[in-house]
């Protein structure tokens, strides 16, 4: 990874679609990429990044909903209760948004950077985005939850983004702001 910027992928990239691999070793690279995706996360004014929306097929995510940044290396929801449904926004799918019906509390087990094993119980908006996160690492996108009616009015927009090469062409006049963009 060294030399090599970093940059969300888009939908229509063959990474978003994969089972991403658990990490047995953590080392200094994969503690670089956390911050790496970090910085990307906070310049795409978004609230949460999955590895594999870099193009890295390993577990990990990153998440901060403005209380304070998670990175968490092979996150496991081991405990769900309640749901909420949220208009969701995806860094990867830019200008879409999909109402989701998730879990109001997560119960997530994890790494932090160091290996240390973490225990999260989580509500609301974070539970949303840890939600949404561990998805992506499992190869789902929140089109995966759109109804077909949903579909049929993105679909034009999911076309126009498989042609885009890189995120800063998308034009900013076209691309609709949601609440949550992950």
């Amino acid at each position: 990874m060294k030399g090599t910027a970093l940059k969300i992928r888009l939908f229509g990239e063959p990474v978003l679609r994969r089972k991403a691999r658990p990490i047995k070793q953590i080392n200094e690279s994969h503690r670089n990429i956390l911050s790496e995706m970090a910085q990307l996360m906070y310049s795409a004014s978004g609230i949460g990044l999955a590895a594999p929306q870099i193009g890295i097929s390993e577990t990990m995510i990153v998440a901060d909903i403005g209380s304070g940044l998670y990175k968490l290396i092979n996150p496991k929801i081991v405990k769900k209760e309640g749901q909420q449904i949220l208009e969701e926004g995806c860094l990867s799918i830019p200008g879409v948004c999909v109402k989701v019906e998730r879990a109001e509390k997560v119960k997530i087990l994890a790494q932090d950077e160091f290996g240390k094993p973490l225990t999260i119980e989580a509500e609301g908006l974070l539970a949303c985005v840890f939600q949404h996160e561990i998805e992506h690492l499992k190869g789902r996108l929140i089109i995966d939850h759109a109804s077909l009616f949903e579909r049929l009015k993105i679909r034009k927009k999911l076309v126009e983004i498989k042609r885009k090469v890189r995120y800063e062409d998308l034009p900013q006049s076209k691309t609709k702001s949601c609440k949550l963009q992950l």
